[in-house]
C-alpha cells in the first residue's frame, strides 16, 4: 500500500512517523493502549473509547474487515486508531468492507508503520499521555514542536462529563438479543431466558450493543433512558430492574449520576458495569481516581471473593473506585483485579445493589462473566418476592 505519511506526536515530545490510514484529518485525545488480540470493530465502536486514540498491541489489524453486525453503537467512537501493520487484504466471508474506507467514512484518522511496542513501553512506564494523530495535509506542514504544544493544550480526560456526549437524546426500547441476531464474536445465547421476563431500564452512560443483547437474552425488557434521566422519570416506567451503563470519562464529573442512584437504592435493584460501577461507588460514598495505564483488553484476571474463583475478563477503564473511602459497614468489595489489586466489583450490604468493573457481555473477549447477567435477573425476582 502507497500511504501518505503520517505523526503521532505525544504531549511529552516523543515523535513517531508512519504512513496515514482512514480519514485524512488531525485528531488530539489521550492515547491508549489494549491487549486483545482480535475485535477491532467492536474496540472502535465502544462508546467508552470517546477521546481516545486506541493503539493495539497486536501487531497485524484488519485482516478480516468489517460488517454491519459487530459493532456496539452506530458508529466509531474513538478519536483515532494506531496500528503496527494495517492488513492490505481482507479475508472473511462476512466482510463489507475494509478497515481503512471504514474510519475514512467517519473521519477517524489512523496511523500504522510506527514501534507499537516502544509506544506500549512508555505509556506503561510513565502513564497515559495526550497526542496529536496528525495525517492532515495542513499539519504536514506544521513542525514537530508545534504538534508538541497542541498536544498539551489539549484537554485532559480528568474533570469530562463525556457520558453526557455519547448517551442517547430520548428513552427507546430494545428487544434485540443473540438469538435474533449475534455478532460473530460471540455465540448465541441458546439458554436464553424463555419463561418471566423482567422490566430493566437502562441508564445510558454510553452503553454497548451487545450488553443490552444480554440484557435482553437474560429475561429482560429493556427501556434505555438518557443519562440525565431523573428518579422521576425513571420509577415512572415502573421498573422491576435498573441497570446503570457502562461509559467515558470521569466518573466524578458525570453530574447527577450518585444521586440518581442514592434516591434508587432499595427501591429497585439495580446493576452496574465499568463507569457504571464507578458511579455505584460514588454514590455509596466512595471516591474514584485515575490509574496511570488503565486495564484496557480481553485478558484481565479477576478474582472473586465469595467463591474464590478467577475470571479471565474483558476490560476497558482508566479510573477505579478507591477500596479505602468505603465504608465496610455498607459496601462489601467482592471482585479484585489480580494483577494490580484494584477494585473489581461492589456491592451494596443493605440493598441489592452490585456491581463490576469489567465487562461480562465480552465484546470483544471470553465469556467467563456472562453468569451475572443472570444474577442480576435472579436478585430482581427475589426483590419482586
Amino acid at each position: 500500500m502507497n500511504l501518505p505519511a503520517a505523526r503521532l506526536v505525544l504531549e511529552d515530545g516523543t515523535v513517531y512517523r508512519g504512513r496515514a490510514f482512514g480519514a485524512a484529518v488531525d485528531r488530539t485525545g489521550e492515547v491508549v493502549f489494549n491487549t486483545s488480540m482480535a475485535g477491532y470493530q467492536e474496540i472502535l465502536t465502544d462508546p467508552s473509547y470517546t477521546g481516545q486514540i486506541i493503539a493495539m498491541t497486536y501487531p497485524l489489524i484488519g485482516n478480516y474487515g468489517v460488517n454491519p453486525q459487530d459493532v456496539e453503537s452506530d458508529k466509531p467512537q474513538v478519536d483515532g486508531f494506531i496500528v503496527r501493520e494495517l492488513s492490505a487484504l481482507r479475508s472473511n466471508y462476512r466482510a463489507h468492507d475494509d478497515l481503512s474506507s471504514y474510519l475514512a467514512k467517519a473521519s477517524v484518522p489512523g496511523i500504522e508503520g510506527i514501534d507499537t511496542r516502544a509506544l506500549v513501553r512508555k505509556l506503561r512506564s510513565g502513564g497515559v499521555l495526550r497526542g496529536v494523530l496528525a495525517c492532515s495535509e495542513v499539519s504536514a506542514q506544521q513542525s514537530d514542536s508545534d504538534l508538541v504544544d497542541r498536544a498539551r493544550s489539549s484537554p485532559k480526560m480528568e474533570g469530562q462529563n463525556l457520558a453526557a456526549k455519547v448517551s442517547c437524546n430520548a428513552s427507546y426500547e430494545w428487544n434485540s438479543g443473540f438469538i435474533d441476531g449475534f455478532s460473530n464474536n460471540q455465540t448465541p445465547n441458546e439458554g436464553a431466558v424463555t419463561g418471566q421476563r423482567v422490566k430493566v431500564v437502562c441508564v445510558d452512560y454510553g452503553v454497548k450493543t451487545n450488553i443490552l443483547r444480554c440484557l435482553t437474552d437474560s429475561g429482560a425488557d429493556v427501556t434505555v433512558v438518557p443519562s440525565s434521566a431523573t428518579t422521576h422519570d425513571v420509577l415512572a416506567l415502573k421498573p422491576d430492574g435498573v441497570f446503570l451503563s457502562n461509559g467515558p470519562g470521569d466518573p466524578a464529573a458525570v453530574t447527577g449520576a450518585p444521586e440518581l442512584i442514592r434516591s434508587l437504592a432499595g427501591k429497585v435493584p439495580m446493576f452496574g458495569i465499568c463507569l457504571g460501577h464507578q458511579l455505584m461507588g460514588l454514590a455509596f460514598g466512595g471516591q474514584t481516581y485515575k490509574l496511570k495505564f488503565g486495564h484496557r483488553g480481553g485478558n484481565q484476571p479477576v478474582f472473586e471473593a465469595t467463591t474464590g474463583k478467577v475470571e479471565i475478563t474483558s476490560q476497558n477503564h482508566g479510573f477505579a473506585v478507591n477500596p479505602e473511602t468505603l465504608s465496610k459497614d455498607r459496601v462489601e468489595i467482592t471482585h479484585i483485579n489480580l494483577n494490580d489489586k484494584t477494585v473489581e466489583g461492589l456491592s451494596h450490604k443493605d440493598f441489592p445493589a452490585f456491581s463490576v468493573q469489567y465487562h461480562p457481555e465480552a465484546s470483544p473477549g471470553p465469556h467467563d462473566s456472562y453468569y451475572l447477567f443472570g444474577r442480576f435477573r435472579e436478585m430482581i425476582l427475589k426483590h419482586k418476592k
